[in-house]
């Protein structure tokens, strides 16, 4: 009996777990992610998460905007992000699905036209990363299937110039799309539909950026001049690396659904004020909405402290493309505009051969158009938006830093990289009158990568917001 009752153990045990895995497979659900889905994903959730990020707390820093009530991070208190101010987790989330496609492009050759965009938008995605944080896990970053959990602090120099760092990526990206003889369509894309010359114009475009990035530490004149000959470049605004919001949910602009208390604690800020009234800049009523007070473009300094008695409908809020009209609204990869100004700049400095102001006045035309703006007549004529050699450099970052109101936090990386445009003090600072050069690693990282980030908060003095990363020389 004892035999008896062991044998029919081992009959249950042996009857319950064979042909267990495929019982339990479902053979209609895909066992990989489609990379157009992802690809799909990546591009409009990030934007959509930065878009966002961006608008709450990008553009305090770059003083587009100012912040009242539960202003911690408008005082620069940037340990303590609040509607926003911690991008750490869009980014890795947005370049770990990156790597996944990545992986698929080159582990299955009915996938290989993702292998372009994918590098294409890890190299976007590195750059936007280390231009914020300085030295940040790259190399062993999204690299989890492999059992890398605590992956080391990479060196920003090293994640810029360094095999499968952003420049190489991007020289390989065009490589692999100029090569590509596949008949597959490129899927799930929402920038130049399925185009993959588009993707070559952006990758060009993004790497003359990041060389502009870095030109102050590092010979990039060679690599400039290259590429200021390669037709293959954005020359107007339907070459753009971008995409439209929708007029209303579930695709539009996210802070078109937000409660409308929050959205109004953001008001012009006197930064904002001060430049677009000097140049009379007709954008400002496109941008921004009038005072319910005084029905003028009044801005308020940044970092009040939240005690202050102040009469909100004195000042001028956000524009109704940011809320009722976000359908005019789109999500900046990449731009001709932008891409003049750095050639304008490029060509200022002598880094390549090229008509300076010509350049500059059609990165202007193309952003006023960006901002469905009619161009006054005389606005580059006359006035302080007219070409002057030598106040050049602080024209085209001035004009670009019009134009990104919203992207990300572009206007602050131009702002450290060029000192321009001057950006006032805070009202009531909490970083001891200093203006801030970088994001803080979050907390978390201390508490899941404490032996890596304890040696990158070392080089950063304490994980200091004043300490500069490696291109923002003073």
């Amino acid at each position: 009996m004892k035999h008896f009752f062991s044998l029919l153990l081992v009959l249950l045990l042996f009857g319950c777990t064979e042909d267990f895995t495929d019982i339990n497979t479902n053979e209609n659900a895909p066992a990989v992610v489609q990379p157009e889905l992802l690809l799909r994903q990546v591009l409009y959730g990030y934007g959509d998460d930065m878009s966002y990020e961006g608008f709450v707390a990008g553009n305090l820093l770059s003083q587009h905007f100012a912040m009242i009530d539960f202003n911690l991070f408008d005082r620069h208190a940037l340990n303590s992000p609040q509607e926003g101010g911690n991008p750490w987790d869009i980014l890795y989330v947005h370049l770990r699905d990156t790597e996944t496609i990545l992986d698929l492009s080159q582990t299955n050759p009915a996938r290989a036209v993702y292998e372009g965009p994918a590098r294409v938008m890890k190299a976007y995605l590195a750059m936007t990363l280390t231009d914020l944080f300085g030295d940040v896990p790259y190399f062993g970053a999204a690299q989890g299937r492999s059992g890398i959990v605590t992956p080391a602090y990479d060196d920003q120099e090293d994640i810029y110039l360094g095999e499968d760092g952003i420049l190489d990526n991007l020289l390989r990206a065009v490589q692999v799309m100029e090569d590509y003889q596949g008949t597959t369509p490129l899927n799930g894309d929402i920038l130049f539909d399925g185009d993959l010359n588009g993707w070559i114009r952006f990758a060009n475009a993004l790497r003359f950026k990041a060389l502009m990035r870095i030109s102050d530490v590092q010979d990039v004149s060679a690599d400039l001049a290259q590429l200021a000959t390669d037709t293959r470049r954005m020359t107007t605004n339907e070459d753009n690396a971008t995409f439209s919001f929708a007029a209303g949910p579930p695709n539009s602009f996210a802070f078109a659904t937000a409660r409308v208390g929050i959205f109004n604690v953001f008001l012009m800020s006197e930064t904002a004020e001060e430049i677009l009234n000097e140049l009379n800049d007709p954008r400002t009523g496109v941008l921004y909405r009038t005072s319910a007070a005084n029905d003028d473009f009044n801005g308020i300094i940044n970092g009040i402290d939240a005690s202050s008695a102040i009469v909100p409908d004195q000042f001028a809020r956000p524009g109704t493309i940011w809320r009722e009209n976000t359908g005019d609204l789109d999500f900046n990869y990449m731009t001709a505009w932008e891409l003049d100004f750095l050639a304008a700049e490029a060509a200022l400095k002598g880094y390549i051969s090229a008509d300076a102001q010509a350049l500059y006045e059609s990165g202007v035309e193309k952003a006023f158009a960006y901002w469905q703006t009619e161009l006054p007549a005389d606005y580059l004529t006359t006035g302080p938006a007219a070409w002057d050699e030598a106040n050049g450099l602080e024209q085209i970052i001035t004009q670009k830093w019009i134009a990104s109101i919203g992207n990300a936090y572009e206007g602050w990386a131009e702002w450290r990289r060029t000192g321009f445009p001057a950006l006032r003090p805070v009202e009531s600072s909490l970083n001891d009158g200093l203006y801030p050069v970088r994001m803080p690693y979050p907390s978390d990282e201390q508490a899941l990568n404490f032996e890596n980030y304890q040696s990158a908060a070392a080089a950063t003095d304490g994980n200091s917001i004043n300490a500069r990363v490696w291109w923002d020389v003073e």
